[in-house]
């Protein structure tokens, strides 16, 4: 089996489950294009969110360079959607990929959809070839290998969601998390 089955998996799977979310229930990511002023009727969200679910859906069971590349072009373009959100300073709650989790964006969606964007470079290169058919090839593999990629979409969901909340998390005015004792009389006295 090639090495990059695995990842190709995670990556197409990521794009086709985030472009389902959006064409199911599009209305965060016409928030958050209105936001930019960028080009958002519900009708063309839905219409890019089915090319995205399309896309990562083709490129696991058709692959080819061509495929891979574009899944590539995708996860760069979120990126740089993300950047410009940041830049802007523009409010916004959700992207609307995870639906209607609150995910506001930050630094570690740029990492996330750069590396990404990379391992379907790479794909493009090295391994263009379609998942499923190496699934088909290696059923001793696929099972377990299946059992990783959800394992993988799991904490990449985490990643995207949780950890900007978590890097983001209100502290205490001098930093650090302080402790309190508060002295009141013993019931007991």
């Amino acid at each position: 089996m090639a090495a990059l089955t695995g990842p190709a998996l995670v990556a197409a799977a990521l794009l086709a489950l985030a472009g389902a979310q959006k064409l199911l229930d599009p209305t965060m990511t016409v928030g958050a294009l209105r936001a930019l002023r960028l080009p958002s009727s519900p009708l063309l969200v839905r219409a890019g969110s089915g090319v995205e679910l399309g896309l990562g859906a083709a490129a696991v069971v058709v692959g080819g360079g061509l495929l891979w590349w574009a899944v590539a072009a995708s996860y760069a373009l979120f990126g740089a959607f993300v950047v410009a959100a940041l830049r802007s300073g523009t409010m916004i709650g959700s992207c609307g990929c995870f639906g209607r989790e609150e995910t506001p964006p930050h630094l570690s969606h740029v990492l996330l959809n750069g590396v990404l964007a990379g391992l379907a470079a790479a794909i493009a290169v090295r391994s263009p070839g379609a998942p499923v058919e190496e699934l088909a090839a290696h059923p001793g593999v696929a099972v377990p290998l299946l059992a990783l990629v959800a394992l993988a979409l799991y904490l990449l969901h985490a990643a995207f969601v949780d950890l900007p909340r978590a890097l983001v998390a209100p502290r205490s005015t001098s930093g650090r998390y302080s402790m309190t004792t508060t002295t009141s009389p013993d019931p007991t006295d």
